[in-house]
C-alpha cells in the first residue's frame, strides 16, 4: 500500500526525520510587518518546548536525543535538571503544552491571552506559532517513535519493545516473522481479501448510492464517535517515569479522555468545514510564521498522497479510500468531523484490532505494544504499517494545531 522507501523501516533512520538540526530552516524570512524574535528558532531555547511535548508522552528516546542536542548548541546545562530551572516564559508553556498533548478541544482564547500577556515573560503571535508548531509536532512525533518500537522499554533488557527490520528484510510481513502456523497464514491472508473485496464494494456504492442527507451523515459520524468509546486496549504498557524525564512533566495525572464520555456533556464537535486547514490555518500560520504553512502543507499532503499502490501481495490497487479512512478516523477520536465524508467506510475498512492500534498510538502512544502491532494487519509487510504511522502522525498534528490555531484567531477576532 504505501511507504516511500524501505530504508525508512531501519530504526537509526528516524533520526534524520528529526527537524531538530535544521530548525532555520523553519524560519527563513522576517514576516511582513511583523519581527519574529529569532532566540527561539536559532538557540537553545527551542528545545526547551521540544522536551516539554515529548516528556507528556513519557518519550525517552526523544527526551534523551534532545538533551545532547541541547548541550551541542551551548545550552545551559542547569536547564535539564527540570522545568523549575528554565526560564518563566519556557515554562508558561506548561498549560497549553499538556491540554494540546492530551485534550487539544479544550483550548480556548483565554489560554492564547494568558500567553501574550504576561509581562516581561509574555510571548509575541508570531513566538507563540512558532512554540505551538513545535510542540504539536513532537507530540506526534512521540506517536511515531512509540508506533514504530524506536522508544527504550524498561520491560526488556536491552530496551526497545521491538524494532522495525533492517531494509532487507523489510518485504516481510509481521506474520511471518513470528513464524505463525498455516492456519493462521491463510487467516491473514483472508483478512487482505476481505479488506480488497470492502473496498471494492465502497466504491460500487459510491457510483450507485443516492445522494445522503447530511442529517444520515451526521448520524453516521455520532456512532462511529460513540463506538470509539468502545476502543480501548486490553493490554497496555505500563511506564514508571525516568527522572531526566519527569523532571520536565508537570501534572502528570493530567491524560487522554475519550471527546466523548458517557454521563458527561460532550464538548462541541469540530466541524472541519468551519475552520479548515486549507482556508483558515494555512494561511495564520504563513502570515505570522513566513514559509511555515508552506512547508507544513507539503509535509500533510506528502504523507495523506504517498501510496505505492500496493497492499500485501496485490498491486495496482487505488489506496485513497483507505488512507482517508485512517485519516478521518484519527481526527474523529479527537472530535473533528467531516459533512462531506460518510463514516460508514471507516467501520467497513478499520478493523477492530486496527482502530485500537491507531487510537492507542493516537491518544496514549505511551501505551502501544508489541502485540498490538502484530495483531492487526498480519498479512502486511513491515513498511505499510510504517506509513499508517506517518498518517498518524501528520493527521494528529494537524488536529491538534486546528484547535490551537482557531483559538488564536478567536482570540485576534
Amino acid at each position: 500500500m504505501m511507504v516511500a522507501d524501505s530504508e525508512s523501516c531501519d530504526a537509526p533512520g528516524v533520526q534524520g526525520y528529526l527537524p531538530c538540526k535544521s530548525l532555520g530552516t523553519l524560519r527563513s524570512k522576517e514576516d511582513r510587518g511583523v519581527k519574529i524574535p529569532r532566540q527561539l528558532g536559532r538557540g537553545p531555547s527551542s528545545f526547551i518546548p521540544v522536551e516539554e511535548a515529548a516528556a507528556r508522552h513519557q518519550c525517552s528516546y526523544l527526551v534523551g536525543f534532545h538533551m545532547g542536542e541541547f548541550l551541542q548548541v551551548g545550552g545551559d546545562p542547569e536547564w535539564l535538571r527540570g522545568l523549575q530551572y528554565a526560564p518563566q516564559k519556557l515554562r508558561n508553556l506548561n498549560e497549553i503544552n499538556k491540554i494540546l498533548a492530551h485534550r487539544p478541544w479544550l483550548i480556548t482564547k483565554e489560554h492564547i491571552e494568558a500567553l501574550l500577556k504576561t509581562g516581561d515573560n509574555s510571548w509575541s503571535l508570531a513566538e507563540l506559532i512558532q512554540a505551538l508548531v513545535l510542540l504539536t509536532h513532537y507530540h506526534s512525533l512521540a506517536s511515531f517513535v512509540f508506533g514504530c518500537g524506536i522508544n527504550l522499554e524498561i520491560d526488556q533488557e536491552g530496551g526497545h519493545v521491538f524494532r522495525p527490520p533492517s531494509p532487507r528484510s523489510c518485504d516481510s510481513s509481521p506474520a511471518s516473522e513470528d513464524g505463525v502456523n498455516s492456519s493462521s497464514g491463510s487467516d491473514a491472508m483472508e483478512e487482505v481479501e476481505v479488506l480488497m473485496e470492502r473496498m471494492k464494494l465502497l466504491q460500487e456504492c459510491q457510483l450507485e448510492e443516492e445522494a445522503v442527507t447530511q442529517e444520515e451523515m451526521e448520524t453516521r459520524f455520532e456512532m462511529e464517535k460513540r463506538e470509539s468509546l468502545l476502543v480501548t486496549p486490553s493490554d497496555i504498557a505500563e511506564h514508571s517515569l525516568p527522572p531526566n524525564v519527569m523532571c520536565f512533566v508537570e501534572d502528570p495525572e493530567f491524560g487522554y479522555k475519550d471527546f466523548t464520555r458517557r454521563g458527561e456533556q460532550t464538548p462541541p464537535t469540530f466541524r472541519a468545514q468551519d475552520y479548515t486547514w486549507e482556508d483558515h490555518g494555512y494561511s495564520l500560520i504563513n502570515r505570522l510564521y513566513p514559509d511555515v504553512g508552506q512547508l507544513l502543507d507539503e509535509k500533510f499532503q506528502v504523507v495523506y498522497n504517498l501510496t505505492y499502490n500496493t497492499i500485501a501481495m496485490h498491486s495496482g490497487v487505488d489506496t485513497s479510500m483507505l488512507r482517508r479512512a485512517i485519516w478521518n478516523y484519527v481526527h474523529c477520536v479527537f472530535g473533528i468531523r467531516y459533512d462531506d465524508y460518510d463514516y460508514r467506510e471507516v467501520n467497513q475498512l478499520l478493523e477492530r484490532s486496527l482502530k485500537i492500534y491507531i487510537k492507542t498510538v493516537a491518544c496514549y502512544p505511551e501505551k502501544a505494544t508489541k502485540r498490538m502491532y502484530t495483531h492487526f494487519w498480519r498479512h502486511f509487510k513491515h513498511s505499510e504499517k510504517v506509513h499508517i504511522n506517518l498518517l498518524l502522525l501528520e493527521a494528529r498534528m494537524q488536529a491538534a494545531l486546528l484547535y490551537a490555531l482557531r483559538a488564536i484567531t478567536r482570540y485576534m477576532t
